[in-house]
């Protein structure tokens, strides 16, 4: 089997194209029962958002619980833990000196990586991708 050349980033973006989407398009027409989470609203306010969970699984747990399932979920504490940030993983499996599982945990990073035509590039195929489908989508607090 021949050895693959190690992409840029650059060159990776573009190798993949059209088939780049800012999350995973689920194909669910007339599909109601799907809670749609996003990092920007879990930065935003992780109480918020650890409430809507308990409300659409239709669970109840009192505030002292909530308040341990906010802490124990910040990027913070998962960064430190090894049963989430993977450092756990044999570096055969996944090398982590290349790049760690969880790198800065900051919304809207990616505008410091993409140039304004793969920015414009994502945008489009985006806009393509999802026209049937009414998902409010943000990359910026």
């Amino acid at each position: 089997m021949a050895e693959e050349k190690e992409l840029s980033y650059k060159e990776a973006i573009e190798k993949a194209s059209s088939s780049i989407t800012r999350f995973p398009l689920i194909h669910i027409r007339g599909e109601k029962n799907i809670l749609y989470l996003f990092y920007e609203d879990m930065k935003e306010n992780p109480r918020r958002e650890v409430e809507r969970i308990m409300r659409y699984l239709d669970l109840s747990v009192s505030d002292d619980v909530i308040n341990r399932i906010v802490e124990l979920t910040s990027f913070k504490s998962m960064k430190e833990n090894p049963m989430a940030n993977y450092s756990c993983i044999p570096s055969p499996v996944f090398d982590q000196s290349i790049s760690p599982f969880m790198r800065k945990g900051e919304v809207g990073d990616w505008k410091n990586h993409f140039t304004p035509e793969q920015s414009k590039m994502f945008d489009e195929d985006y806009e393509k991708q999802m026209k049937d489908v009414n998902i409010p989508f943000r990359s910026l607090i």
